[in-house]
């Protein structure tokens, strides 16, 4: 969204008000009162849709995974543990765009490791569930690059709360997957039977 320059004579005391509520909300004035005023005039900003999100993926998934502080307006972060050799931690980062001209947004999962066959498993669990999803959505986005899942969010859904529950429905049924994945590594038939089987049953809308 276009940001243009604009002078505005304000009240000192108005001023210092905002810049005493920005700091609270660690933004800055010209946000905050750029928020305000779409309020006022019912207009959805990016940051607030990007907020309204994130707060209804922290409200589905929140009990079940660690939510990390925003690092920024436009990610959060989630992590889950894998039952693994020293329980490694599946990070899940999910990043709104401002602009949606063809997607909303992406997600990114990764694991940080040394472990060799760690890496080798969570990159075939990443194939498998790459090719069980374009085999039944052939147009879906999504890649996988230096050791990560990359999908783009593609939808027609229109309201915040809607977004953020069909990308919670996507991590959560992606993390059970990959749990039953492993739990399962010594019958791989089985195992990628059980990976298709929650994609199917997740009947995700994104």
């Amino acid at each position: 969204m276009k940001k243009n320059i604009y002078s505005l004579i304000l009240s000192e005391r108005v001023v210092d008000a905002i810049d005493r509520l920005a700091y609270q909300n660690h933004t800055n004035r010209s946000n905050l009162v750029n928020q305000i005023l779409a309020e006022y005039v019912s207009y959805e900003t990016p940051e607030k849709r990007n907020s309204e999100v994130f707060d209804r993926i922290e409200s589905l998934l929140g009990s079940v995974f660690q939510v990390a502080e925003a690092a920024t307006p436009t990610t959060l972060t989630l992590r889950s543990s894998l039952s693994y050799k020293y329980n490694p931690t599946v990070r899940y980062q999910v990043e709104m765009y401002r602009t949606h001209d063809v997607a909303v947004g992406e997600l990114k999962v990764s694991m940080r490791t040394q472990n060799a066959t760690l890496s080798l498993l969570v990159g075939q669990f990443f194939k498998l569930w790459a090719r069980i999803e374009r085999a039944y959505h052939p147009e879906t986005r999504l890649s996988l690059t230096d050791g990560k899942f990359v999908k783009l969010f593609v939808t027609d859904l229109s309201s915040s709360a809607a977004i953020g529950e069909g990308i919670s429905a996507y991590i959560d049924a992606f993390d059970h997957a990959l749990k039953s994945f492993f739990y399962l590594l010594d019958e791989p038939e089985r195992a990628a039977e059980e990976v298709e089987r929650t994609f199917l049953a997740a009947d995700l809308p994104l």
